[in-house]
């Protein structure tokens, strides 16, 4: 019996095809991630990695801040810049912003406090200044000084300053004015001169009512003044007649009282003081100076003397 060959095996010359086309494959693959991953917003993914990263409990990869938009870049942070926890109103470690009201200007709260002090500290200089000056005239009751939080008053009476029916200062009182003109001008605030009369009439030529004689008054207070060096950008001239009394009309000792000038010295540039009658004074530690307890000049303005 013949004896069968054995075929040999075909070799496959084309078995390198396979890898080959798995590499192009695998190529082509790579390259398209390539593509996908460069065209990928950088600033959102790093955004976005820095977000979860924070969210999750850790510090943030990235120590400066993706730029996304137009808004400059304040250069480089740090980690405390990421993780400081910003309140509204407060200010952060390290920080010189004071913390303020919201809806009030940083600072005009501490500002405000410290004009106030001084205007506190300017009435009280002023009134013990005034009250050496005058202390003759106080202690025959033609002066009376009262001094509060916001303002002093200087009440002079007009039996030392005019004679009767007359707004020209006496001769003999120009040298108090000039006194407390040199006090007063030694500090920066706002004065208010006020006239006032009793509720005797008054008809003449020169003053046809008791209004254009206080007012004149007062304006020739003020007159002195600014001949002995004070701003008259300062003063204010007011003329209130008969129709602020102190004491009672019926009585000369009265209308005595209710002929003055009174020289108001404000705290504040702010501060506004209404025309009160009758104050109810306590002598204070200064002796012939009147402090007025704080609160009672509301009352007063019911307490008036007799119109």
């Amino acid at each position: 019996m013949a004896k069968k060959h054995k075929h040999e095996d075909h070799t496959n010359h084309e078995a390198w095809a396979i890898p080959y086309g798995d590499l192009i494959t695998l190529l082509l693959a790579f390259f398209v991630v390539m593509y996908a991953v460069s065209s990928v917003n950088e600033g959102k993914y790093r955004v976005l990695a820095d977000s979860l990263s924070t969210a999750l409990g850790g510090p943030p990869k990235s120590l400066k801040p993706v730029q996304i938009g137009d808004k400059p870049d304040k250069g480089p942070k740090t980690d405390s810049d990421f993780n400081a926890v910003r309140m509204k109103g407060f200010p952060q470690e390290g920080s010189s912003i004071q913390p303020h009201v919201p809806g009030e200007p940083a600072g005009e709260e501490a500002r405000r406090s410290a004009a106030a002090d001084k205007g506190m500290e300017n009435l009280r200089r002023m009134a013990n200044a005034v009250q050496q000056a005058m202390q003759g005239l106080i202690d025959q009751k033609l002066v009376l000084v009262r001094r509060t939080d916001q303002w002093l008053e200087i009440e002079i009476n007009t039996d030392i300053l005019f004679a009767s029916g007359v707004a020209e200062v006496a001769t003999t009182a120009a040298p108090v004015l000039a006194d407390l003109a040199g006090i007063l001008g030694q500090f920066p605030n706002q004065l208010r001169i006020e006239g006032h009369t009793d509720n005797v009439p008054i008809s003449t030529p020169t003053f046809p009512s008791n209004w254009e004689l206080s007012a004149t008054r007062a304006a020739s207070v003020v007159h002195l003044f600014m001949q002995a060096g004070v701003d008259p950008a300062r003063m204010t001239v007011i003329g209130l007649g008969e129709y602020h009394p102190v004491a009672d009309n019926r009585s000369a000792e009265g209308r005595n009282r209710n002929r003055r000038v009174v020289v108001v010295v404000m705290g504040d540039a702010a501060e506004q003081r209404e025309v009160v009658q009758e104050l109810p004074p306590t002598l204070g530690a200064d002796a012939g100076v009147v402090v007025v307890p704080a609160g009672t000049l509301g009352s007063a303005e019911n307490e008036g003397g007799a119109q």
